[in-house]
């Protein structure tokens, strides 16, 4: 981890041309904040009261915007997950302006400096967030767990809930959670493992803001914390598109693997690394094996990531199996409703088909315009996060014009290579011919300009 220099507030000064140049939303209209102050009000009538089931939420230490909170039981050899989802439907509605705000924006934006959520914050970071100051609606899904991973979706219902703890990813000890937390997680991972899933976690390079509102960029690795609680949402996920497809409706997230070209590309990127990958052994197999603290199977890990076709949303279509190939499963979102627009229509559709409703017809109809909706979004917030990335690197190294700094290759790009620096956590791409991946080399830094958020660097 590198903490930024930035005495001129380029940093600052970047973020704000950022926020103006994808049109980041700043606040929400009055009319929008009107129905929301509403909203808030409302005091849940068409909900269970489940307030004795001790709840509790595991996010980032600095996290509002609770989306979900867990309970577990064991059952025989069973594990039942009761994974209680924030009822955004019971503010936001379908017409209203809450509800046609969110349609505008799609997911919530995160820049280093700040977020633009997807609701407003009296909603999204108090009245419908599940924080343990006071009680929430909620949805609750129960997910059967079995011995073997296995999912099935065994309940849902609106209930209200009381959260026992807000706990931090970064400082929860193991008595903190239910008891069953890291026999679930270590079910799913072996679940994924007989799947053949091929989900890639490499570092992932951030710029993060500290307490004292300085900024830092590194390649952060997800915590066993981290991981274990995803394991909760991705037993909710599968359960609920399972059920979904089963009754021929729903909105899936898909997503195709690399062709036979790409994974050749990749057994080559593999051996110039000086990696050993069998010829016997599939992609799949493979990636399981790599460690993200060693630098070289890391920079493969990204690699694999790049290689894989994009992931996208897709309706029931009859015939067709929706298939995640990362996930080796069926596979929705259903999970963070506060952040993301489709969870909130998925969420309304797994209640109705698990107690023997029809799915409302806005469901249905929001299911046919949500792929293209959220494709855009997504764009969006990943071009966000690449600029700011882009920014933070040409700060850190504004200043250092004409010092040499090592690196290693590690992917080739249009007219070069892509490189990693050896002791900064920046990647650059680089004119150079003659290279091989896994080779070190030292660069010149011609240029580092935070305004144009670039950084040019010479092999020396």
């Amino acid at each position: 981890m590198k903490s930024l220099t930035d005495p001129s507030q380029a940093l600052s000064t970047g973020l704000a041309k950022i926020r103006t140049e994808f049109h980041v939303p700043d606040g929400f209209p009055p009319e929008v904040v009107a129905a929301a102050q509403a909203a808030a009000k409302r005091v849940p009538d068409q909900h269970a009261d489940r307030t004795a089931v001790p709840f509790v939420t595991l996010d980032p230490a600095s996290s509002t915007d609770l989306d979900q909170a867990f309970s577990i039981e064991a059952s025989g050899g069973d594990l039942l997950l009761h994974y209680a989802i924030a009822d955004v439907t019971w503010f936001a509605g379908d017409g209203d302006a809450v509800g046609l705000e969110a349609w505008n924006r799609g997911e919530t934006l995160y820049l280093p400096d700040g977020k633009a959520g997807l609701y407003p914050p009296l909603l999204a970071e108090a009245a419908a967030s599940l924080l343990p100051d006071g009680p929430r609606p909620s949805v609750i899904f129960t997910i059967r767990v079995a011995g073997d991973g296995a999912v099935k979706l065994d309940g849902a219902e609106r209930a209200v809930i009381q959260s026992r703890a807000k706990l931090a990813y970064d400082s929860v000890k193991a008595s903190d959670v239910p008891a069953g937390f890291a026999e679930l997680a270590r079910r799913m991972a072996a679940n994924e493992h007989r799947r053949g899933a091929s989900r890639v976690d490499p570092p992932e390079q951030e710029v993060q803001r500290l307490a004292d509102g300085t900024f830092r960029l590194s390649f952060r690795p997800l915590l066993q914390s981290e991981q274990d609680n995803a394991a909760l949402s991705l037993a909710a996920n599968m359960a609920i598109a399972n059920a979904m497809l089963a009754h021929k409706t729903g909105l899936f997230r898909v997503m195709s693997g690399p062709d036979a070209s790409k994974v050749q590309r990749l057994r080559n990127a593999a051996l110039a690394l000086g990696l050993s990958w069998p010829a016997s052994t599939s992609l799949r197999d493979y990636q399981r094996t790599l460690d993200p603290a060693d630098p070289k199977q890391a920079a493969l890990m990204l690699e694999i990531r790049r290689a894989g076709n994009g992931a996208s949303y897709q309706p029931y279509q009859e015939g067709v199996v929706p298939w995640h190939e990362a996930m080796a499963a069926t596979y929705a979102h259903a999970t963070a409703p506060l952040r993301r627009l489709a969870d909130r229509y998925v969420v309304r559709c797994a209640l109705a088909i698990v107690n023997g409703q029809p799915v409302p017809q806005a469901v249905t109809d929001a299911f046919a315009r949500l792929p293209k909706v959220m494709g855009r979004a997504d764009a969006r917030a990943s071009q966000i996060n690449h600029a700011a990335i882009d920014l933070a690197e040409a700060v850190m190294l504004k200043g250092h014009e004409g010092d040499t700094f090592k690196a290693v290759v590690t992917d080739f790009v249009d007219h070069g290579v892509r490189v990693q620096l050896a002791d900064m956590p920046i990647v650059a791409n680089v004119k150079a011919t003659g290279l091989r991946q896994g080779d070190n080399l030292n660069l010149k830094l011609i240029s580092a300009n935070p305004d144009q958020r670039s950084i040019v660097f010479e092999p020396v």
